[in-house]
Protein backbone atom coordinates (compact mmCIF):
# COMPACT_ATOMS: atom_id res chain seq x y z
CA UNK A 1 0.00 0.00 0.00
CA UNK A 2 1.42 3.57 -1.38
CA UNK A 3 1.24 6.19 2.01
CA UNK A 4 2.79 8.75 -0.37
CA UNK A 5 2.33 9.61 -4.42
CA UNK A 6 5.08 8.55 -5.98
CA UNK A 7 5.92 11.76 -7.48
CA UNK A 8 5.96 12.97 -4.08
CA UNK A 9 8.21 10.34 -2.74
CA UNK A 10 10.75 11.04 -5.59
CA UNK A 11 10.97 14.62 -4.31
CA UNK A 12 11.53 13.50 -0.65
CA UNK A 13 14.57 10.97 -2.49
CA UNK A 14 15.64 13.76 -4.60
CA UNK A 15 16.24 15.83 -1.71
CA UNK A 16 17.67 13.96 0.78
CA UNK A 17 20.71 13.40 -1.70
CA UNK A 18 21.77 16.71 -1.04
CA UNK A 19 24.54 17.00 1.54
CA UNK A 20 23.36 18.24 5.26
CA UNK A 21 19.35 17.36 4.53
CA UNK A 22 18.30 14.35 6.56
CA UNK A 23 14.76 12.33 5.47
CA UNK A 24 13.24 14.78 7.86
CA UNK A 25 14.27 17.57 6.62
CA UNK A 26 13.99 16.54 3.01
CA UNK A 27 9.92 15.72 3.78
CA UNK A 28 9.74 19.44 5.35
CA UNK A 29 10.84 20.99 2.17
CA UNK A 30 8.74 18.57 -0.50
CA UNK A 31 5.55 19.33 2.08
CA UNK A 32 6.23 23.05 1.98
CA UNK A 33 6.46 22.79 -2.15
CA UNK A 34 3.02 20.85 -2.26
CA UNK A 35 1.54 22.93 -0.01
CA UNK A 36 3.27 26.20 -2.42
CA UNK A 37 2.79 24.55 -5.18
CA UNK A 38 1.83 27.67 -7.42
CA UNK A 39 4.83 29.92 -6.50
CA UNK A 40 7.36 28.03 -4.85
CA UNK A 41 7.38 24.94 -7.03
CA UNK A 42 7.56 26.62 -10.46
CA UNK A 43 10.19 29.68 -9.34
CA UNK A 44 12.19 26.13 -8.55
CA UNK A 45 11.67 23.83 -11.51
CA UNK A 46 12.58 26.83 -13.32
CA UNK A 47 15.66 27.98 -11.64
CA UNK A 48 16.85 23.80 -11.76
CA UNK A 49 16.18 23.85 -15.16
CA UNK A 50 17.92 26.69 -16.15
CA UNK A 51 20.98 25.51 -14.23
CA UNK A 52 23.21 23.57 -16.45
CA UNK A 53 22.74 25.39 -19.17
CA UNK A 54 23.61 29.14 -17.34
CA UNK A 55 26.80 28.03 -15.47
CA UNK A 56 30.28 28.14 -16.49
CA UNK A 57 33.89 27.90 -15.19
CA UNK A 58 36.46 30.59 -15.59
CA UNK A 59 39.41 29.38 -17.56
CA UNK A 60 42.02 30.81 -14.99
CA UNK A 61 40.46 31.00 -11.58
CA UNK A 62 37.91 28.06 -12.00
CA UNK A 63 35.27 30.74 -10.27
CA UNK A 64 31.65 30.31 -11.64
CA UNK A 65 30.30 32.68 -14.20
CA UNK A 66 27.87 33.06 -16.75
CA UNK A 67 27.64 30.33 -19.19
CA UNK A 68 29.98 31.65 -22.28
CA UNK A 69 31.84 33.60 -20.14
CA UNK A 70 35.25 32.65 -20.72
CA UNK A 71 37.27 35.47 -17.50
CA UNK A 72 35.64 35.74 -14.37
CA UNK A 73 35.11 39.94 -13.59
CA UNK A 74 37.10 38.94 -9.97
CA UNK A 75 40.05 37.84 -12.72
CA UNK A 76 39.39 41.07 -15.58
CA UNK A 77 39.25 43.64 -13.18
CA UNK A 78 42.00 46.03 -13.51
CA UNK A 79 41.63 47.17 -9.82
CA UNK A 80 42.62 43.58 -9.04
CA UNK A 81 45.94 42.58 -7.78
CA UNK A 82 46.82 39.37 -10.46
CA UNK A 83 50.18 38.70 -8.51
CA UNK A 84 48.43 37.75 -5.49
CA UNK A 85 46.00 34.43 -5.56
CA UNK A 86 44.22 33.64 -3.07
CA UNK A 87 43.69 29.39 -3.12
CA UNK A 88 40.14 27.68 -2.36
CA UNK A 89 38.71 24.97 -2.44
CA UNK A 90 35.07 25.16 -3.70
CA UNK A 91 33.85 28.39 -5.29
CA UNK A 92 31.35 29.55 -2.79
CA UNK A 93 34.49 30.12 -0.33
CA UNK A 94 34.97 33.08 -2.80
CA UNK A 95 31.47 34.74 -1.98
CA UNK A 96 32.38 34.31 1.45
CA UNK A 97 36.03 36.08 1.49
CA UNK A 98 34.51 38.90 -0.89
CA UNK A 99 32.15 40.16 1.88
CA UNK A 100 34.78 40.76 3.96
CA UNK A 101 35.83 43.61 1.45
CA UNK A 102 39.52 43.09 2.82
CA UNK A 103 41.01 41.09 -0.29
CA UNK A 104 42.01 42.92 -3.93
CA UNK A 105 43.91 39.72 -5.35
CA UNK A 106 42.32 37.02 -7.37
CA UNK A 107 41.60 33.66 -6.86
CA UNK A 108 41.84 29.89 -7.86
CA UNK A 109 39.33 27.27 -7.29
CA UNK A 110 40.90 23.80 -6.39
CA UNK A 111 37.50 21.88 -6.47
CA UNK A 112 38.06 20.16 -3.57
CA UNK A 113 40.28 18.81 -1.30
CA UNK A 114 42.92 16.19 -0.94
CA UNK A 115 41.26 13.16 0.70
CA UNK A 116 42.35 9.77 0.54
CA UNK A 117 39.41 8.47 1.93
CA UNK A 118 36.81 9.92 -0.29
CA UNK A 119 39.11 8.85 -2.99
CA UNK A 120 40.38 12.16 -4.26
CA UNK A 121 44.05 12.65 -5.22
CA UNK A 122 46.23 15.64 -5.87
CA UNK A 123 45.37 14.71 -9.67
CA UNK A 124 42.16 15.26 -9.06
CA UNK A 125 42.50 19.13 -8.47
CA UNK A 126 43.13 21.66 -10.37
CA UNK A 127 46.99 22.29 -9.20
CA UNK A 128 48.53 21.77 -12.56
CA UNK A 129 46.48 24.65 -13.77
CA UNK A 130 47.51 26.59 -10.38
CA UNK A 131 51.44 25.93 -11.09
CA UNK A 132 50.79 26.84 -14.54
CA UNK A 133 49.65 30.43 -13.62
CA UNK A 134 51.43 31.14 -10.87
CA UNK A 135 54.37 31.40 -14.33
CA UNK A 136 52.50 32.89 -16.49
CA UNK A 137 50.65 35.66 -14.58
CA UNK A 138 54.29 36.19 -12.17
CA UNK A 139 52.74 35.40 -9.23
CA UNK A 140 54.41 36.79 -5.94
CA UNK A 141 52.11 35.70 -3.24
CA UNK A 142 49.42 32.85 -2.85
CA UNK A 143 47.60 32.79 0.36
CA UNK A 144 46.29 29.12 1.44
CA UNK A 145 42.62 29.94 2.30
CA UNK A 146 41.81 26.29 2.74
CA UNK A 147 40.07 24.93 5.49
CA UNK A 148 41.32 24.07 8.60
CA UNK A 149 41.28 20.11 8.48
CA UNK A 150 43.21 17.56 7.88
CA UNK A 151 42.29 17.47 4.44
CA UNK A 152 42.83 21.23 4.26
CA UNK A 153 46.50 20.82 5.86
CA UNK A 154 47.12 17.60 2.85
CA UNK A 155 46.59 20.05 0.58
CA UNK A 156 48.27 22.76 1.47
CA UNK A 157 51.51 20.51 2.18
CA UNK A 158 51.11 19.65 -1.71
CA UNK A 159 50.61 22.42 -2.99
CA UNK A 160 53.87 24.03 -1.49
CA UNK A 161 55.87 20.72 -2.47
CA UNK A 162 54.42 21.23 -6.09
CA UNK A 163 55.87 25.49 -5.63
CA UNK A 164 59.24 23.92 -5.70
CA UNK A 165 61.75 26.81 -5.04
CA UNK A 166 59.90 29.30 -6.79
CA UNK A 167 60.30 32.79 -5.81
CA UNK A 168 56.54 33.12 -4.22
CA UNK A 169 55.66 34.15 -1.05
CA UNK A 170 53.37 31.34 0.80
CA UNK A 171 50.95 32.42 3.24
CA UNK A 172 48.15 31.34 5.14
CA UNK A 173 44.66 32.85 7.05
CA UNK A 174 45.19 33.35 10.56
CA UNK A 175 44.30 31.14 12.46
CA UNK A 176 41.07 32.92 13.68
CA UNK A 177 39.02 30.39 12.11
CA UNK A 178 38.06 27.52 14.25
CA UNK A 179 39.43 24.33 13.65
CA UNK A 180 36.34 21.81 11.46
CA UNK A 181 34.66 25.28 10.33
CA UNK A 182 34.07 25.32 6.53
CA UNK A 183 35.14 28.38 5.24
CA UNK A 184 31.94 29.49 3.66
CA UNK A 185 30.15 29.48 6.82
CA UNK A 186 32.99 31.54 8.81
CA UNK A 187 31.67 35.20 9.58
CA UNK A 188 32.62 38.15 7.96
CA UNK A 189 34.68 39.64 10.94
CA UNK A 190 36.86 36.38 11.73
CA UNK A 191 37.46 35.99 7.96
CA UNK A 192 38.67 40.21 7.89
CA UNK A 193 40.62 39.20 11.02
CA UNK A 194 42.03 35.80 9.34
CA UNK A 195 43.19 38.08 6.20
CA UNK A 196 44.62 40.30 7.82
CA UNK A 197 46.84 38.11 10.39
CA UNK A 198 47.40 35.90 7.23
CA UNK A 199 51.20 34.24 8.03
CA UNK A 200 54.00 32.21 6.11
CA UNK A 201 53.38 28.88 5.44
Amino acid sequence: MQILPPVLTDLVEAFGRLPGVGPRTAERYAYYLVRHADDATHQLAAALNALPEGIGYCEKTYALVPKGQKLSDLYTDPRRNKKIVAIVAEPFDIVALEKTGQFNGTYHVLGGLVSPIDGITPEQLRIDQLIKRMDEDKVEEVILALNASVEGESTSLYIQQQIGKRKIKITRLARGLPIGVDLEYADQITLTRALEGRQVF
